[in-house]
């Protein structure tokens, strides 16, 4: 969406196609009788300072309609048993109360920041390369990219044992690593820097909820006789030598464009989408054994009797952690067997953290907890239709539902006798609404040898049809907003960040 509005402002007709029955992608609401979740938007950072490029580029793709909620001074709470750690907005308050929990390590937190902040700065050059013209990337790209992937060639847990020894401190800095889905022994230390800066300037929520996004971005790609369809499912690709030309519809209509952009991901597109003996002529499977899919999740929604003030609901997200095991050795535990502790349980209390909610849900709160799941727990139910999918799946979904419930309880007691009903999504929902194979919400994985991938990148081998969404840049909706920007700078050979910026 970020891609067609920007198109649509410099003058291009664009047509949208969403296979969901709304908009917007994870930045989507849905609703039950009394309530509202946001399905994949649960903070965003960056956007409380008018000079950044994630306010300037959100003000630009939606003509400055987007409000934000301040989520106030902690923005993530992260709890390794029974300690409780905040992060707190502002980069010297942020470093005063890491200073405070861990007073030893003054010196090591300094180096930590400073190394975030010069991986961001890397970073710049690093993902600009990526919307060149083919002969300067080739003339430029390696001197462009080589900075930054110093930092994101180790994993994030080599680059903290060199910053610190304190396994306690370490377990705390890379305590938002839900955000992007793999654990530190796993997970690129470029991913995990950009994330940290992207929250130093604290948390923020759509005023009127997530929808407000997409929904203010409609607009703009209507004004130039463009349109968001949804319900409108692209089956494949149509390519004629080595040329975009249109899509197949699942209803058997085809639709023809000048150029066709894919947000549908990477392994999406190359494995589904483009016809076989296509995707045989450029090698692309070839390239698609060099990434795997991002991590699977479930998602519990929950309604709440009781305004949020009444509830005494926090704004700040809990990020839970059990107290004597590592984030791997946990993470591998629970990827064995299910049954065993949570790697991680994140909650969000959304409600606290929109301006305008009791305005639409007076007297009602909601409360949202996730953690990973490995997909093949309930791939057995793929083939079954939602909704449709039987008791035994149902019964399993309720077991983990309770487990989270009582994962909140323990941190809000209060609301034991308050939930006036829940709702879990599994990683067959998300497959079914966002089509990712494995039910994967990040796209693919932020491995270190994600970004030595030089066809991650708008531009495909073949003429006309290129690429954009998370896999072209990083996981979440700033990753989303940045390659919308890289997509359509490739298209219009223009620096559209520039523009945007001035």
């Amino acid at each position: 969406m970020t891609t067609a509005a920007m198109l649509s402002k410099e003058g291009k007709k664009v047509l949208v196609l969403e296979k969901h029955y709304t908009h917007g992608g994870f930045s989507h609401v849905f609703k039950r009788p009394g309530y509202e979740w946001d399905v994949g938007i649960h903070y965003i950072g960056e956007v409380g300072r008018d000079n950044s490029l994630t306010k300037k580029l959100f003000d630009y793709i939606s003509d400055g309609t987007l409000e934000w909620g301040d989520m106030g001074d902690v923005y993530d709470r992260i709890v390794v048993g029974d300690k409780i750690y905040d992060f707190v907005k502002g980069v010297s308050n942020f470093k005063e109360q890491l200073v405070k929990d861990f007073p030893q390590e003054e010196k090591a937190i300094t180096k930590y920041i400073d190394l975030v902040f010069k991986v961001v700065k890397t970073s710049r050059s690093f993902f600009g390369a990526k919307a060149l013209h083919p002969v300067l990337q080739f003339l430029l790209g390696s001197f462009m990219k080589s900075p930054f992937l110093k930092f994101s060639s180790k994993t994030t847990l080599e680059t903290m044992r060199e910053i610190t020894d304190n396994e306690e401190l370490i377990k705390v800095l890379v305590g938002q690593y839900g955000d992007y889905g793999l654990p530190p022994s796993k997970s690129s230390f470029a991913m995990h820097a950009m994330l940290v800066r992207h929250y130093f300037s604290g948390g923020y929520f759509p005023v009127g909820g997530s929808s407000r996004i997409a929904d203010s971005i409609v607009p703009i790609i209507r004004a130039t006789g463009g349109d968001v369809l949804v319900k409108a499912d692209v089956l494949e690709i149509l390519i004629n030598n080595n040329c975009a030309e249109g899509v197949k519809m699942s209803d058997g209509k085809t639709l023809t464009a000048d150029m066709i952009i894919s947000g549908a991901g990477i392994i999406n597109t190359y494995k589904h989408l483009i016809p076989d003996v296509v995707a045989r002529r450029h090698t692309l499977e070839k390239n698609l054994q060099t990434i795997s899919p991002s991590v699977a999740h479930i998602s519990l929604y929950i309604g709440l009797n009781g305004n949020p003030k009444e509830l005494n609901l926090p704004k700040a997200n809990y990020w839970i952690y059990p107290e004597d095991l590592s984030h791997d050795e946990v993470f591998d535990n629970y990827v064995e067997d299910v049954n065993s502790e949570f790697p991680v349980v994140y909650i969000s209390f959304p409600s606290a953290k929109d301006p305008d909610w009791s305005n639409r849900y007076p007297g009602k709160s909601t409360i949202d907890i996730i953690t990973l799941m490995p997909y093949e727990i309930f791939e057995q139910w793929e083939d079954e239709r939602w909704k449709k999918r039987g008791e035994e799946y149902e019964q399993l979904k309720d077991r983990f539902a309770k487990r989270l419930l009582e994962t909140l309880f323990k941190h809000e007691p209060h609301l034991r006798d308050k939930i006036d009903m829940y709702e879990l999504s599994s990683p067959l929902t998300t497959k079914h609404f966002v089509n990712y194979d494995k039910g994967e919400i990040y796209g693919i994985d932020h491995s270190p040898e994600r970004f030595e991938q030089d066809f991650l990148q708008p531009r495909t081998p073949i003429k006309n049809l290129y690429l954009t969404g998370q896999d072209i840049a990083t996981a979440g909706i700033g990753g989303a907003l940045i390659s919308g920007v890289l997509t359509t700078s490739a298209i219009l050979n223009k620096n559209m960040i520039k523009k945007v910026m001035r």
